[in-house]
């Protein structure tokens, strides 16, 4: 394949909400500019971007997925990236390497619970942003309610450059405002055939161009004296207006498009090249790795070459492929390079070009380019490589904390050493997962966003490493904590014959703030505890702590302090003042009033109005506080709070309840005291469930 300079390449997030048609789009556009040979589809698993099992099978994206075309000699690279909030981390790390977000947005649906999240990456990155109003071959659907959906959403910036012809199965093209043409579509080629603008639409285009031309002008002090002279633009000032506010943010341009029927694509491809700033026009940010000072750097094909680890894919054959963006210089086969994250050199033998799942061999790419390597041998997502020891780096992906867990359960005795394995170089492609061991009941315990998440990563477990595992209940973070101070007396006495163990202390316990954690003072005087021995009362009550005292759960948001004690200048030593001070936190428990707290979540749900009652009602019966309601188009968007234990199952209930229209994204807010009747129950069930006869408790 050819080389492309910089100012020749084009890096396009193609995102939005789950259903909103991204991936239909990207196998269209791929189709219309030849980069593929048949005009793939999901629903039947020959996209070129959905090629993995999982995400046939589920008929959504799970994984950001690069793509890559030629259009009149300037390379767009395009990624597909999630709609699920579960996997929106891939989605992140995507706008950090590209220069655009193409925003795709359901004609029926409007702005949805992702749409908005998307956007708010988009904005973090400070990207150019374009929207296309996909899907307008639908019943139902309707480009004037999306518009005034997007204006609602996201503000008065976003403005039409095309109006689609027809409507609904009459969808057969778009009217161009730029060109003052219209384009119609036949044969699913996407390559539109330009015609006169109809006269029954003219007066609305005229009134669309009118207001493109202003908002445009509004960008610019120069084009605004132009428009106030002349009282328009030319189309010349207009294209080169544009450009210049899209780049900057102060214009969005709103496209018409239906990927399923292919119309529209060939004109998206048009304005993505025109109006994307190339990786010339965009300065990365950087951190100079001897001062950790932040700057920028731009795509200087000349500098010293540095490529940025985005994304890291465990392929059981393959092994593991690194997906990068050249910030500078080019990179080569054959070449060395410096991982500046970890201090290891990494040799460069299997440059690739991604195009969907089929990898075609490279021999260099070029700064502002996307590519990937094959069988680095320490390199992970984040890390920064060079040919300079001593450089710059790019900040790392800051990826979402987990919000579930559950225990994992092999089919197979033999499965038991091979997931520890598989489950490492998951990790590696997906940093969202974690994994632990629970200390209590010695299970082994994966973290991640959501339910489908975790459903998604032991798919892959089985598929790609043949471990079968189970996944059994999810286990909520609860915590405990006190609400009374008290104080404690602790002593931990033994004889063994030659020399005895002896450790004594006394505690004061006062709650602390939520989110506090724990704190430890110490308040000894006269020597009564030698100082040498404080630090050992500490651990004490911190191992004790971490174990909890009613339900084996961390407890937090307390303060310690030690104020007296005894000591005997032969037994005494550091594990007998550990001890001490074990005892002293359990007997401290008995009077200071422990309680549980539960992780409360901010959920926001989306979905069409006629179902907002019902899913107020079902939110409340979950124990949930609503926080706020807005009407967004035909769609509801409801705020609450809401425990952690109440939404296991809301995933199911969801889909079910709005048959598959209703979408929401949760995210930890806070710790609250679990309701006396509830905590009981946990209470009774951890002791049934682990033997434990507290009688303090």
């Amino acid at each position: 394949m050819p080389t492309y300079a910089a100012a020749s390449i084009r890096n396009v997030a193609v995102v939005g909400h789950n259903g909103s048609g991204k991936t239909q789009l990207i196998s269209a556009v791929l189709f219309t500019a030849g980069a593929t040979t048949r005009l793939g589809r999901v629903d039947d698993g020959t996209a070129p971007t959905d090629f993995d099992e999982e995400a046939i099978v589920r008929k959504h994206t799970l994984a950001a997925t690069p793509a890559w075309l030629d259009w009149h000699g300037t390379k767009v690279n395009l990624v597909d990236t999630p709609g699920f909030g579960n996997f929106l981390s891939e989605t992140g790390a995507t706008l950090r390497v590209t220069d655009a977000a193409l925003v795709v947005v359901d004609a029926v649906a409007g702005v949805e619970v992702q749409t908005e999240r998307v956007w708010a990456l988009a904005n973090d990155e400070r990207l150019a942003k374009f929207v296309v109003v996909n899907r307008l071959d639908r019943e139902r659907a309707s480009f004037v309610t999306a518009l005034e959906d997007l204006h609602a959403a996201f503000g008065r910036s976003l403005v039409p450059v095309q109006l689609p012809y027809g409507e609904e199965k009459g969808f057969r093209g778009v009217i161009d405002l730029v060109a003052q043409r219209a384009y119609t579509y036949e044969g699913g080629t996407g390559r539109g055939k330009p015609v006169a603008i109809p006269e029954s639409i003219a007066a609305e285009a005229k009134n669309a161009r009118e207001a493109l031309v202003e908002l445009v002008a509004e960008a610019d002090d120069d084009l605004m004296s132009r428009f106030f002279d002349e009282g328009t633009l030319s189309d010349d000032e207009l294209v080169a207006g544009l450009r210049t506010a899209v780049r900057t943010g102060a214009v969005v341009p709103v496209f018409c498009a239906s990927g399923a029927e292919n119309i529209g694509t060939d004109r998206l491809l048009e304005a993505l090249v025109h109006y994307t700033p190339s990786p010339v026009d965009r300065p990365l940010p950087a951190i100079e790795k001897s001062s950790g000072d932040a700057i920028t750097t731009l795509a200087d094909e000349s500098g010293p070459t540095r490529v940025f680890v985005w994304k890291t894919v465990a392929d059981p054959f393959a092994g593991r492929i690194s997906l990068f963006r050249v910030v500078t210089g080019i990179v080569r086969n054959d070449s060395t390079l410096t991982n500046l994250t970890r201090g290891t050199q990494e040799r460069i033998a299997h440059l690739m070009a991604l195009q969907g799942k089929t990898q075609a061999q490279v021999t260099e790419l070029h700064a502002g380019d996307l590519g990937a390597i094959a069988k680095l041998k320490d390199a992970q997502t984040g890390d920064t490589l060079s040919d300079r020891a001593a450089d710059l780096t790019l900040p790392p992906i800051a990826f979402a904390a987990p919000l579930m867990s559950y225990a994992l359960e092999p089919k197979s005795r033999g499965d038991e050493d091979k997931i520890s394995t598989a489950l490492h170089r998951l990790q590696e492609e997906d940093p969202t997962i974690r994994t632990d061991r629970d200390p209590r009941t010695h299970e082994q315990l994966i973290s991640g966003q959501g339910q489908m998440h975790l459903e998604v990563t032991v798919a892959k477990l089985k598929r790609r490493f043949g471990v079968d595992v189970t996944l059994k209940l999810p286990r909520i973070p609860y915590l405990e904590t006190i609400t009374a101070s008290t104080e404690a007396h602790g002593r931990h006495k033994k004889q063994t014959g030659g020399h005895g163990q002896f450790g004594d202390c006394k505690i004061r316990v006062e709650p602390l703030p939520r989110g506090a954690d724990f704190q430890f003072e110490d308040d000894i005087f006269g020597g009564s505890i030698p100082r040498q021995y404080v630090p050992a009362v500490e651990k004490g009550i911190q191992e004790a702590r971490t174990r909890g005292f009613l339900a084996g759960f961390p407890m937090v948001d307390f303060k310690a302090t030690v104020f007296d004690g005894s000591f005997h200048p032969v037994d005494s030593n550091e594990l007998a003042f550990k001890m001490a001070g074990s005892i002293a936190f359990r007997d401290a428990m008995t009077r200071a009033r422990p309680v549980l707290l539960e992780p409360i979540m901010q959920v926001e749900v989306h979905a069409p109005n006629e179902f907002a009652g019902d899913l107020m009602g079902d939110l409340n019966g979950r124990r949930g506080r609503i926080s706020g309601m807005e009407a967004r188009g035909h769609a509801t968007v409801i705020k609450a709070q809401v425990p952690m234990s109440e939404m296991l199952t809301y995933e199911q209930h969801l889909t079910s309840a709005t048959g598959g229209r209703g979408s929401y994204h949760m995210a930890h807010s806070h710790y609250e005291e679990v309701p006396a009747h509830l905590q009981a129950k946990i209470v009774a069930a951890h002791k049934t469930e682990h033997g434990v006869e507290h009688s303090e408790a």
